[in-house]
């Protein structure tokens, strides 16, 4: 047949009728079957829509065909959500509108292939932010967070992304259109939407108590369907949609809480002699009320020393040898109010048994510096020189504060029973960490130890009564 390439009747209809782009070819299938995650998945093609109008074509085609649709925004998923044997929909290039801001009720409507900072960028001018704010957030895109339930390191304050989707504009899989949101049982009508929003709620009045028993009281869950939303006072049907990775429904726009922008913070970076110390202090330190609680361990500090644009900013904010730092970060409306906690968690840190363990970050430029790193600890990671690298796999379990040290320490006795150690970092204030085991996925026995290290840390969440899932 030489070079001819036989091409599909998918392919043929979709080039026949979406304006945007159609890719079939081998390269850009290949493209598209990875993300940031370890995982790798060849899609059946991909399509760049122009416009909602070529979504919606899009979705009309695979349907008849019986094809599958993945959407998918900035490729940041950690464990292979945009990935598929499907037809990939990239709507980070198109569909991207901010479609209205409305400072006075503090809201914005977007469409899903709108980029996290290029929404705070055109929030700034209005002294509103969007405060999910994740480390990826200069491609990561609204759709995929709030298919992924997105969280950020300051969840503590302002919430996950189900705390802060409004409602949502979707498409369903027959090609309807529907407006998810807030719901008066008592104001539904007749049509077909109204009638599966009143299955919906029924079906959480019929399995409240055993909603209530399965769904892990935790400060981050993103396992699973919101459906304790179901079972709500005020129930928002959006928050259903809001981690469901896409399969419940086309987020065609989707309307969003803004924040007023913070002022001036402070940070102190708390030195601990030993992780477990760091990881029992954050259940106390939280009650400070901070923004975040950050963590740096020695796996991070070591390789950030070893990296000539990080040594110097470690230099700054590092003192001795600690084993972990926590950054608290403190942004109220009064920098007074702002001092006022700094001092009153150097004090805390020696109530603890850690006298003079605080460095103080004051100047806003020494705290960007500080932040930078913090921003780029999966990089500074993944500088390990090692064939053995960090492995994003159960990275982000989530237990209840008081439990975290015991959590973390028995976490570690499973990776030493494997082999190897693990790299700990982020979000300590809402008990989920990004722990990394360090693996070379390129042999076998470090393959099946993998799989073990994940069987055995599920089963210490379950000890726990935790989420095997709080951010990815």
């Amino acid at each position: 047949m030489g070079n001819t390439v036989l091409r599909s009747d998918l392919e043929d209809r979709l080039r026949g009728a979406v304006k945007g782009s159609v890719q079939f070819d081998a390269m850009s299938r290949g493209r598209y079957a990875t993300d940031a995650s370890i995982y790798q998945i060849m899609p059946k093609g991909v399509v760049v829509p122009r416009d909602i109008e070529d979504v919606i074509v899009t979705m009309d085609i695979a349907r008849d065909q019986g094809a599958a649709i993945t959407p998918r925004g900035g490729g940041t998923s950690q464990c292979g959500q945009t990935i598929n044997q499907s037809v990939i929909l990239d709507l980070s290039k198109h569909v991207n509108r901010i479609i209205s801001i409305d400072p006075e009720r503090r809201e914005a409507v977007v469409e899903p292939g709108v980029v996290l900072d290029e929404l705070n960028r055109a929030l700034k001018p209005y002294g509103l932010w969007y405060p999910v704010d994740v480390s990826t957030a200069s491609r990561a895109t609204i759709g995929g967070m709030t298919a992924n339930n997105s969280c950020g390191a300051r969840s503590i304050r302002y919430g996950m992304s189900r705390d802060n989707v409004i409602a949502i504009d979707a498409i369903l899989a027959d090609g309807s259109r529907a407006r998810f949101g807030e719901t008066d049982p008592e104001r539904l009508g007749n049509g077909p939407v109204d009638a599966l929003i009143r299955d919906m709620l029924a079906l959480g009045d019929r399995e409240a108590d055993e909603i209530a028993l399965r769904t892990p009281d935790v400060p981050r869950n993103v396992g699973g369907y919101n459906i304790d939303a179901l079972v709500a006072e005020r129930p928002n049907l959006a928050t259903l949609l809001v981690g469901s990775e896409g399969t419940l429904a086309f987020s065609e726009a989707i309307k969003l809480k803004l924040w007023p922008l913070p002022g001036q913070k402070v940070l102190g970076m708390c030195h601990f002699p030993s992780f477990y110390a760091a990881m029992d202090a954050t259940q106390h330190l939280v009650t400070l009320g901070p923004a975040a609680v950050e963590l740096f361990d020695r796996n991070i500090i070591e390789l950030a020393r070893e990296i000539p644009i990080f040594r110097p900013v470690l230099e700054e904010f590092v003192r001795g040898e600690p084993q972990a730092l926590l950054m608290v970060e403190f942004a109220e409306d009064e920098m007074d109010e702002n001092l006022r906690r700094l001092k009153r968690l150097d004090q805390m840190m020696g109530d603890l048994g850690y006298p003079d363990a605080v460095v103080e970050a004051i100047d806003p430029a020494f705290q960007s510096r500080i932040l930078e790193v913090r921003k780029q600890g999966l990089n500074i990671m993944m500088s390990m020189k090692d064939a053995a690298k960090p492995v994003s796999f159960i990275e982000d379990c989530c237990v209840n504060l008081p439990d975290l040290a015991e959590f973390t320490a028995q976490q570690e006795e499973v990776f030493a029973r494997h082999g190897t150690r693990a790299t700990f970092y982020a979000q300590a204030s809402v008990g989920t960490l990004h722990v990394r085991p360090v693996l070379n996925l390129k042999q076998d026995t470090d393959v099946k130890a993998m799989r073990a290290i994940a069987e055995e840390t599920f089963e210490l969440v379950a000890k726990y009564k935790g989420a095997h899932s709080g951010e990815h």
